[in-house]
């Protein structure tokens, strides 16, 4: 996009300073990210929401001004309590940036969060500007166990945080979302209008498919008989949405809170697991390196149960290994409908683009229900510590 364009959308938040420079940011699928440099120094990040996805950007936006303000205040509370350890800055969410003028933000205001909207729509575009975590690395893949230990801590700390954050309270700004029934349903109704010929690969997924309908609604049946409530997810826990210190390695802040919303904490741990424990990653062709590595799993479940064992009840810790499976399966359908639709949803560099994806989660799948005793096993060794 124009950087005059660029700039002058970003000089219409309430910045520290005026906007000097643009530059595109990470790689996600759904939002265009900018990094916005100020004349200060001081550094945001601009993003152009999908309203093809978020459809209400508003409520969107309100969802993440009461998770932001909920976690900090419980994040403070939790520090004067425990007087903690962590040596690096101290842990963080992105915060909205108010439309409005320039100028220094008194640390009163940025702390209660802003009182402007916090969106702005242009030439039918919608814009927002978050701010941004400074001193930190993401990165795409796990790295070692180290970080894997700090991926599964990042994601127990922000559902510890958000624990007594009551469900009604945010909007469910993707209905449907992670309802692994509705996403059958919908690849059913593209399945039978693709305009698609066959090919091998594509034969094979479906053929997979078909082999799991047993899996699908094994979740939605565990909420519906009361086994599982919903509560406040992240909806989109991926390994790079991990903040790390570059200094010392310890997680510090999980972003992309778009997808925050009412759900079950077992499509983040399942997500946040498919993300972590594929070495080969996402986007990887060589499907015979797609595997779920067991000792990654042992080090992000450890992280995560060391923040977040409270949370969970016994029939939360029954179904682990069910999300776990659930998951990779979940998003490898939405691949492949997204493949046999066009590429609508997905951002797709070629035709073939989302089937490669799909084919991959798929692969995931499969090493999962390869190991299923041993996952079964390792969940009830770390959850008796």
């Amino acid at each position: 996009m124009d950087q005059s364009r660029l700039l002058a959308i970003a000089n219409r938040f309430a910045l520290p300073a005026a906007a000097t420079a643009v530059e595109p940011l990470g790689n996600g699928n759904i939002n265009d990210t900018y990094l916005v440099h100020t004349a200060s120094g001081e550094r945001a990040v601009l993003q152009r929401i999908n309203t093809r996805v978020f459809e209400r950007p508003d409520l969107v936006m309100a969802n993440l001004a009461v998770l932001t303000a909920h976690a900090s205040a419980q994040a403070a509370q939790q520090k004067t309590q425990q007087e903690t350890q962590q040596e690096d800055q101290g842990w963080q969410l992105p915060r909205p940036i108010a439309c409005g003028p320039q100028g220094p933000v008194p640390p009163a205001a940025a702390a209660e969060g802003p009182t402007c909207p916090t969106w702005l729509e242009e030439r039918g575009e919608v814009w927002r500007m978050l701010s941004y975590v400074a001193g930190c690395v993401s990165h795409d893949t796990v790295q070692s166990l180290d970080h894997a230990r700090e991926v599964g801590r990042a994601l127990g700390r922000f559902h510890h945080l958000v624990a007594d954050l009551p469900g009604e309270r945010l909007h469910d700004t993707l209905e449907g979302f992670h309802v692994t029934p509705r996403y059958l349903e919908h690849y059913r109704r593209v399945q039978a209008d693709t305009t698609l010929p066959p090919c091998p690969e594509s034969s094979w997924c479906r053929r997979f498919v078909e082999q799991r309908l047993d899996l699908v609604p094994v979740l939605e049946q565990a909420r519906e008989a009361g086994r599982l409530r919903l509560r406040a997810i992240h909806g989109d826990p991926k390994v790079n949405n991990v903040m790390v210190s570059a200094t010392s390695g310890r997680a510090v802040a999980l972003v992309d809170l778009d997808t925050v919303k009412p759900g079950l904490l077992h499509t983040d741990i399942g997500d946040c697991l498919r993300s972590a424990c594929n070495p080969a990653g996402e986007e990887t062709t060589d499907l015979e390196a797609v595997q779920f590595d067991l000792e990654l799993a042992g080090g992000l479940l450890g992280g995560y149960l060391e923040e977040a064992r409270s949370c969970l009840s016994p029939c939360d810790l029954d179904l682990l290994y069910d999300a776990i499976r659930l998951l990779p399966f979940e998003l490898g359908l939405r691949f492949f409908t997204d493949h046999l639709a066009g590429n609508v949803y997905f951002k797709a560099s070629h035709p073939r683009h989302n089937l490669e994806r799909a084919l991959v989660q798929f692969r995931l799948t499969e090493s999962i229900e390869a190991q299923a005793g041993e996952i079964r096993r390792l969940i009830q060794q770390l959850s008796c510590r």
